[in-house]
């Protein structure tokens, strides 16, 4: 119906002008008609342009209006020319028609509240806001600062409507012959299909989008840098217990527990289960006395440690305490083997949470066990591992850690930033946290760490780490990112 209405409308006449008139004309929903026209135009059967126009409907605080007056004039009206007590005027009034209608009034200049009492200021008053208002009712013209007072005071509600003016189009037919799809079994039977016009395919179209899983840009660095280790001959540690106990996180590392780290401002202690149940207790010994009087060459820090201290859990803040069990198990072997070990994990520190900090992320960290290995032997690996990652240039730092000795900064000059960035922390374990262990005195290990969350950021161009993990993420972001190739010039 619609299309025979349009059709044979401009077949007499030049152009459909509002499409919403038009529909309302032939009694059509213009949704329904809106449908009709689309594919009209996309058959360059008529010419579609699309236009919107502003139109103000009136609320239904502006309809009380139309019809019971404004409430400035109400009040104006129930003030006599004598005037009239505020109390009693109160009384008289609405609660709405007095608040509103008094300061509007006020406003207007037409009464004068003084001393208690309400007083007429002038002698008549014309309601326009009730006249405006049912002209906009009528669909008549109004100047455009009416309107804007009244859309102020939420009397009338802006609605924007989208219409069309239609024109005949370049293969404009008064009745359109509807293409068919399909060339059918029956088409063939009964030798219609030579009259028949197909509908033209579309060979350009794009196909419906597979719905596909899609990496996280951290697990795709995060495997790149698992298959590095793995290529370096490295075997992973189990690091599924994010629940850790101050002993391994802190006490065997020879950290002492006065140390700022180990306090409530930068860990997360647990308040069930508070405490572990139990702790290798020769190995407890061992770690108490190098503590308190040192020993393997060191004076230790002489204090009195506390067994209640080791044994609070909390959320582990370094992968370096699985490193700690990983070492002490292996001290128990006999003989003892050489290792490589790796992790990539989650840690948690109670830090404020800013575009680069979150109070958790992720820990990359590798360590070898051998004897006789030396700060060289340290760099050499080093290089090799950061040259993999794609950094080349790579200077050293002297720095401090409690349970290495010693300990290296590692830098790598950013080509994009043009300056020297810090991509990593580095040491030789101290005698005092392996020797306690058992492990033979002329083994040592080297080791390093470093976040995974900053060669992400730096290699996706992100720089709020909100952006990369977290509630925030935007899913269209982990959709569109490229191929993650670390290494690669």
């Amino acid at each position: 119906m619609a299309e025979d209405a349009i059709l044979g409308f401009l077949q007499t006449n030049d152009e459909i002008a509002d499409s919403h008139q038009f529909s309302a004309s032939i009694g059509v929903d213009h949704t329904e008609l809106e449908n009709v026209i689309k594919r009209l135009h996309g058959f360059e059967i008529v010419e579609a342009k699309d236009f919107k126009k502003d139109n103000y409907l009136v609320s239904e605080e502006g309809k009380q209006y139309a019809l019971e007056g404004s409430p400035e004039v109400n009040f104006f009206l129930a003030v006599p020319v004598e005037g009239i007590s505020l109390a009693n005027l109160k009384a008289k009034l609405d609660s709405k028609v007095f608040s509103i209608g008094s300061s509007w009034a006020k406003k207007n200049g037409w009464i004068e509240i003084a001393k208690g009492s309400v007083t007429r200021k002038v002698e008549n008053v014309e309601d326009k806001v009730k006249d405006l208002l049912k002209r906009i009712e009528e669909g008549k013209v109004v100047d455009g600062n009416d309107v804007a007072d009244l859309s102020k005071r939420k009397l009338i509600v802006k609605q924007t409507w989208r219409g069309y003016t239609l024109r005949k189009g370049s293969k404009y037919v008064s009745k359109r012959k509807k293409a068919a799809t399909d060339l059918t079994r029956e088409h063939l039977q009964r030798g219609d299909w030579k009259d028949l016009e197909f509908k033209e395919y579309n060979l350009n179209a794009q196909g419906q989008p597979i719905q596909i899983g899609h990496l996280q840009p951290l697990l795709e660095v995060r495997e790149e840098i698992q298959n590095i280790f793995l290529q370096m001959g490295f075997e992973e540690m189990p690091t599924n217990n994010f629940v850790e106990s101050s002993f391994w996180n802190f006490d065997a590392l020879f950290q002492p527990q006065q140390h700022p780290a180990r306090d409530s401002h930068d860990t997360f202690f647990l308040k069930a289960p508070s405490t572990t149940r139990y702790l290798p207790e020769d190995y407890v010994e061992r770690v108490k006395c190098v503590h308190e009087s040192g020993g393997y060459g060191s004076k230790g820090y002489g204090y009195d440690w506390k067994r209640e201290e080791a044994e609070k859990n909390l959320l582990r803040t370094h992968t370096t305490a699985v490193s700690t069990r990983m070492l002490y198990m292996l001290a128990q072997q006999r003989p003892f083997m050489p290792k490589r070990y790796y992790s990539i994990d989650r840690v948690f520190r109670n830090e404020a949470v800013d575009r680069t900090h979150l109070a958790e992320f992720h820990q990359i960290e590798g360590l070898i066990c051998d004897h006789g290995l030396t700060l060289g032997d340290l760099i050499g690996v080093l290089e090799d591992f950061f040259a993999r990652l794609g950094m080349s240039k790579l200077r050293f730092k002297p720095a401090y850690n409690p349970y290495t000795e010693p300990s290296m900064e590692i830098f790598s000059y950013h080509e994009g930033l043009k300056k020297w960035v810090e991509v990593g922390n580095s040491g030789m374990f101290r005698p005092e946290m392996l020797l306690p262990m058992g492990l033979p005195e002329d083994v040592n290990v080297i080791a390093w760490g470093l976040s995974l969350e900053r060669p992400t950021m730096i290699l996706y161009g992100i720089d709020n780490i909100r952006d990369l993990f977290g509630p925030k993420v935007d899913f269209n972001l982990i959709k569109s990112n490229p191929l993650c190739r670390l290494g690669l010039q």
